[in-house]
């Protein structure tokens, strides 16, 4: 029998990769893309807004961000946990489509450390252990690292991710801050760069590249391109099913803060 076919969709938060998987799964042929990978052991939850932080002591920053919550401990062992993942994502047609994120490259690694037969250490060895060798990779970017971490450092103050039916309330609750935006600019762009080194160290992991902007300006033909690269029906491609969470706030956030930048010397 031929290997079930994968992909994964690899970028970093706020790039428009949800845009994108959402659009995939509502194909309901390319899998059920989720972000698998994003959950901490210790508590089964996502990083928690403070999470992102961590080594910051600025109360102005930290006093805007939710405290912490414990959660409760993920206690599957290394099997059910790829199990679990390899089910959930997995559509009747045999495609498995899944997420992943730089800074959760340490997680998946940790997590597949415990399968056995291990191929490897690496992060490509992990990534066959757990979904097989035959994966079409994805690489969602966005150009500008400013509106990027703008888009973040909104969303982990208010911790809504995405929008399915208008977009941000101007009185969400959100404070501008240029120390958190640049400790994010910082984050994302390190992501985006682990992301280019580990494509460029190998050809059989070349991706196809989705820029945030052709994704924003088209995601019904951005979506049909990647179904084709994907060997599935282009005509598939929905309308987009989520709406687009910036506005004239978010515009004057990032304008604000590449005055401050240049003068500060922030991320750019």
């Amino acid at each position: 029998m031929p290997e079930p076919q994968s992909y994964l969709v690899c970028a970093s938060q706020r790039s428009g990769s949800t845009l994108l998987v959402e659009s995939l799964r509502a194909t309901t042929v390319a899998g059920n893309p989720e972000e698998f990978f994003q959950y901490l052991p210790s508590t089964s939850r996502s990083p928690q807004p403070r999470q992102w932080f961590e080594g910051v002591t600025d109360e102005a920053v930290l006093s805007l961000l939710a405290p912490l919550e414990p959660g409760v401990e993920d206690t599957r062992t290394a099997e059910q946990w790829r199990d679990q993942l390899l089910s959930l994502g997995r559509t009747p047609n045999g495609v498995w489509g899944g997420k992943l994120m730089w800074n959760q490259v340490s997680l998946l690694l940790d997590r597949a450390a415990g399968l056995p037969h291990r191929s490897g250490a690496d992060l490509r060895s992990a990534l066959d252990d757990v979904l097989g060798t035959d994966i079409t990779f994805i690489h969602v970017y966005r150009p500008d690292v400013v509106d990027q971490a703008v888009s973040m450092w909104r969303a982990v103050q208010t911790q809504v991710w995405r929008d399915d039916a208008t977009p941000p309330a101007p009185n969400d609750g959100a404070e501008y801050s240029a120390e958190g935006i640049a400790h994010l600019a910082g984050i994302l762009r390190d992501q985006e760069r682990g992301w280019r080194e580990w494509f460029a160290a190998a050809e059989d992991r070349s991706p196809l590249e989705v820029s945030f902007t052709d994704l924003v300006a088209d995601p019904q033909a951005t979506t049909a391109k990647v179904l084709l690269a994907l060997g599935l029906d282009p005509d598939l491609a929905p309308p987009p099913p989520l709406k687009r969470q910036s506005d004239g706030r978010s515009r004057e956030w990032a304008q604000r803060y590449r005055a401050e930048a240049t003068e500060k010397g922030y991320p750019l």
